[in-house]
Parts: structure tokens; C-alpha cells; sequence
């Protein structure tokens, strides 16, 4: 809801609603660059992706050595060396990067409460200097306005008060977007036409409830006993659904590959004998269990764990029966995700196909440990798409496909703010559509994707930066995430320090130039080599 301005309670620099992983990282940035910063996140778990969504992170290539921030690179050294600080690894890995999971999806698979152990060291001595306050479990209910300005939100905190907090520039790193619907900021939802942006791979009408699928994860181990949940009042009806372009049943071992449609059949090996883990096996014949895994057991000490760990992300898991956001259901449609991944985890305890010709796995067990939660199921949905900020610049697909740009590489920005990459990849959607999947360049991040066409104190700093709903397939990724995040909590601090605007800033060339030297100085990548922009680009057959 807006309303017009109000008496702030609580008053910031720096507010920012979301504390997943943009909103994290912006906060992060602002505090070091001595802003006063206050962070309001729903969920009891900051991280967002990395911690309450139990989603390992989705990496390109280089990720070890460029492509991201410093800031992002500490954070991926601090989760090593909190393995190797207080796990006993099964032989000394000093020497080479440690992936704790083995899993194929990311050369560093971890566990989400590692994730926010490692968050909160980073976090605790801006908390304890009084410059960071982090509300948890608390909603934003309320957006204050004063033309083009957000002046306060009214918060609904853990202990059920509700606060009205002002702050000078506003960052919106939330999940869904939420402060864009809020504040009446202009924004897109679902697919937009081709007219409108000009995509190739764009439909020829708009839909703006046509979102991509989002994911309830769960982790598992496997065990001996009979570990079977409930049976699901709705089974009947969920192992029977389809998706456009599916080969069968969603419950299934065949799903298809997202880059040519055909169908590929998956394996699923619990504990498997090997730790080798691979892009290359994705390519070739896809192993579900050790695609996330976060926890190998012969990674550590024999004997310390008795199981694998690995993360339920996959592409049978997509629920498609309509928006988490935006529609009156919505709340239904957050349960109906949750009851849908149960209803997956049955299927796979009772009646998944095995290797030596039997049905069922009993001896998956949820972990509700690592979740943080009472059932195992992760406490957020993994939602891939938010609400898309109408901004000054939009990333189009033939800015970076590499089929529109071919050996030329990304469009560059003269604001760049970072840098990014992964395919675009677009799951199956609530409106009906298959899965989009396209080879896209390294790219940069410009600002003005961060900046409202008319909102002059509001930056974004998360999934609902001026993409398209195509570009967001790339954008969304955890290190682009955190490196949007980044750019907009240095910009906040750097316009607070300077008194000007973050589009000040964009429209004056000197300002813009000290501002991204300042980024540099903090370790952001602003632009790719040239031998990595225009490089070949490979994908695995399971998509993020």
C-alpha cells in the first residue's frame, strides 16, 4: 500500500528491504562506505538463495578469478576456510579449491547454515559498531511517498509492532520485488511482446502473470530404514501433472534437455561410490544426486557422516500452477509449491524407479537441520523471477545473446557497475511455455538497470533490476546478485558522502568516472578480459 509521507519513527541513511544475497552485500558496501544502514528481511535467515531458499550457488566458468567482486570472492574464501577450520577434510586440500558437496553445479556447493555462518562473521562487526540493524522476520507493510521520493515504510517486526522507518535512499533487494508494488514505482511482471523489447526469443503478446516456475528445495540424505513421509492428500493429482514439452509425468526420470527440447533421462545414484563431480557428467548422462550436493561424506574424516547431503532442485520441481506474487491466491499458490515438493519426495521414496528394477527409495531421509526448519523443506521459495523495475537502461537477449552478437561479445555500458554471466535460462513458465534456454556472452551490469525511470531515492540492488524476463534468466544468479547488490549499497554510500543522487551520478560524466574508480578500488569487476567476453560458452543439460 502507498500512502502519502509520515512521521518516521526510526530514522537511516540507508534502508534496505531484503536481506538475501544483494540485500546482504549491499548493506555490506554502505556500512564500509559509512553509511548508517538498516536491513529489513521476512525470513530468520539472511542470505536469501544461499540460506533460506537452500539453493547452492549457480557459477559461471571463471568464477575463481574474475567476473564478480571481492567483496563476493571473501565471501566464497570464508566458506572454504570455515570447512577447513572446523571440519576434518579426509586429506589436506590446501592446495586446491575445496567444493565440500562435490557437486556439479558450482565449484563451491555448501551448506546453507555455513552460508550464514559465514554471512553474520561478515555482517557482526558493522552490527556491533551500531552502524547495521538487520530485522528479521519482518515484513514491510507500508510504503510512504512524497512525489518522486519514498520517504519511510511502515515494518511489522518479529514482535508483531509495526515501525515506521525513514531513510534517505532506499534499496529494494527483496525476492519478489515487493517495494516496486508497494511505492507505485513503475515495473513489469511475467513476458513482455517482442514489440516492446525487440527479443527474438520473445512472444508476440504480453503476459504479465506468465512467470517463470519457483521452487520449493528440500535436502536429503539416504540412510538405512524406512524414512517415507505422509502420503500427500493431493498425490493423485501431482504425479500425474505435465509441462509443456515434458516427455511424460513431471514425476520422472526424463525431462527435456532445455537447449534442444530432446528428451534426456536423468540417474540417481544415492551415496555414489566416486566424489568426482563434473560439468562434463551433466553433459552426458545427468546424476541428480550429486548435481547439488552440498555435503560429500568422503570429502571428510571416514566415519564423521554416514550420508551424502544433497539439495532437491531439479527440473521435476517446478511448480506451474500459477504466480507466488501479484494474483489474490497467491498465498495458496505459496502453500500449494510447498505441498508440491512433498508430494515429490513421496514419489521418489515410493514409486521412483531404481537401477536394479524396483520402485522407491525409503531410505531418503529429510534433514530439517540443514533447512532451519521443522520439516526439511526449505523455509523461502526459490523464486526466480520478481517484479522487474521499469529503469533507465534495460538489458535486452540481443545485447548479449551470443546468436544476435556472434564474435562481437556483450554490448559494453559506459556505466558499468560489475560484471555477470550465465546462459539465459528460463524454466518452464505459469502461463504455459517450455524452457528457454540461450547462449548469452559474459556481460556487464550498467547502472542505469538500477536506477527507476522516475523514483529519484530508490536503487535496486537485486533480482528486480531493469531486466527483461528473458535477460533475468541470467541475471539472477548468485554472484550477479551479489555484485548488483554490491554496486547499489557503494553507490548509496557514495551518494551520501557526496550529497548528490543516484542518477546524479549516472548523468555527470566526472561523477561517474570517480564513482566506478571507487569500485574498482573495492575489487568489482567492471568489465571482462577480452579473451574470456568473447569465449565459448557451455552449459549442462540440467538447467538452474
Amino acid at each position: 500500500m502507498r500512502t502519502t509521507t509520515t512521521t518516521a519513527e526510526q530514522y537511516t541513511d540507508v534502508l534496505v528491504v531484503g536481506g538475501g544475497v544483494g540485500g546482504i552485500a549491499a548493506a555490506l558496501a554502505a556500512c564500509e562506505g559509512g553509511a548508517r544502514v538498516v536491513v529489513v528481511e521476512p525470513y530468520r535467515w539472511i542470505g536469501g538463495q544461499l540460506t533460506s531458499q537452500a539453493v547452492p550457488p549457480d557459477e559461471h566458468p571463471w568464477i575463481e578469478t574474475h567476473g564478480s567482486t571481492a567483496g563476493y570472492r571473501r565471501f566464497r574464501q570464508a566458506v572454504r576456510d570455515y570447512y577447513r577450520s572446523w571440519y576434518p577434510l579426509a586429506s589436506d586440500r590446501s592446495g586446491q579449491p575445496l567444493n565440500p558437496g562435490n557437486g556439479w553445479v558450482s565449484p563451491l556447493c555448501h551448506e546453507p547454515r555455513v552460508a550464514l555462518a559465514v554471512l553474520e562473521a561478515m555482517i557482526a562487526p558493522w552490527c556491533a559498531s551500531g552502524r547495521l540493524t538487520v530485522h528479521t522476520r519482518a515484513q514491510v507493510q507500508r510504503a510512504y511517498t512524497d512525489g518522486d521520493t519514498v520517504t519511510a515504510l511502515a515494518v511489522r517486526l518479529a514482535d508483531g509492532t509495526v515501525r515506521q522507518i525513514g531513510a534517505r535512499l532506499v534499496l529494494e533487494a527483496s525476492e519478489t520485488g515487493e517495494l516496486l508494488a508497494l511505492a507505485g514505482i513503475e515495473h513489469r511482471t511475467g513476458t513482455e511482446s517482442q514489440a516492446q523489447t525487440g527479443e527474438p526469443s520473445a512472444p508476440d503478446r504480453p503476459a504479465p502473470l506468465n512467470m517463470q516456475a519457483a521452487t520449493v528445495c528440500f535436502a536429503l540424505e539416504h540412510v538405512d530404514g524406512d524414512h517415507t513421509v505422509d502420503r500427500p492428500a493431493d498425490y493423485d493429482h501431482w504425479r500425474t501433472r505435465t509441462a509443456p514439452g515434458w516427455p511424460g509425468p513431471l514425476f520422472s526420470w526424463a525431462y527435456p534437455d532445455p537447449r534442444t527440447g530432446r528428451p534426456v533421462t536423468g540417474r540417481f545414484t544415492p551415496n555414489p561410490r566416486s566424489t568426482a563431480a563434473s560439468m562434463e557428467e551433466g553433459l552426458i548422462a545427468p546424476e541428480l544426486w550429486t548435481y547439488r550436493r552440498i555435503l560429500d561424506r568422503r570429502a571428510f574424516r571416514p566415519g564423521l557422516f554416514h550420508s551424502d547431503v544433497t539439495i532437491v532442485n531439479w527440473p521435476m520441481t517446478d511448480y506451474l500452477e500459477g504466480p507466488l506474487f501479484d494474483v489474490p491466491d497467491a498465498e495458496r499458490h505459496v502453500r500449494r509449491a510447498r505441498e508440491f515438493s512433498h508430494a515429490f519426495l513421496y514419489w521418489l521414496q515410493t514409486e521412483a524407479p531404481r537401477a536394479d528394477g524396483g520402485t522407491g527409495f525409503p531410505g531418503l531421509r529429510l534433514r530439517p537441520d540443514v533447512t532451519g526448519t521443522v520439516d526439511g523443506f526449505a523455509q523461502a521459495p526459490y523464486i526466480r523471477e520478481a517484479r522487474r523495475l521499469a529503469a533507465v537502461t534495460t538489458p535486452t537477449e540481443q545485447d548479449l545473446s551470443v546468436a544476435v552478437r556472434g564474435a562481437a561479445g556483450a554490448v559494453g555500458y559506459h556505466d558499468t557497475v560489475g560484471t555477470g554471466h550465465y546462459r539465459i535460462d528460463l524454466h518452464p513458465t505459469t502461463g504455459g511455455d517450455g524452457y528457454l534456454d540461450v547462449a548469452a556472452h559474459p556481460f556487464e551490469i550498467p547502472l542505469g538497470a538500477l536506477l527507476p525511470e522516475r523514483v529519484t531515492n530508490v536503487v535496486a540492488a537485486g533480482k528486480a533490476i531493469g531486466t527483461t524476463h528473458i535477460t533475468n534468466g541470467c541475471y539472477r544468479v548468485h554472484p550477479a546478485e551479489w555484485s548488483i547488490g554490491e554496486a547499489a549499497g557503494a553507490l548509496a554510500a557514495y551518494c551520501l558522502d557526496r550529497q548528490t543522487s543516484p542518477h546524479g551520478v549516472r548523468d555527470s560524466a566526472k561523477l561517474l568516472e570517480d564513482f566506478q574508480t571507487e569500485l574498482v578500488r573495492r575489487g568489482v569487476d567492471l568489465r571482462w578480459p577480452t579473451t574470456t567476453a568473447t569465449g565459448p560458452v557451455r552449459a549442462s543439460s540440467l538447467p538452474s
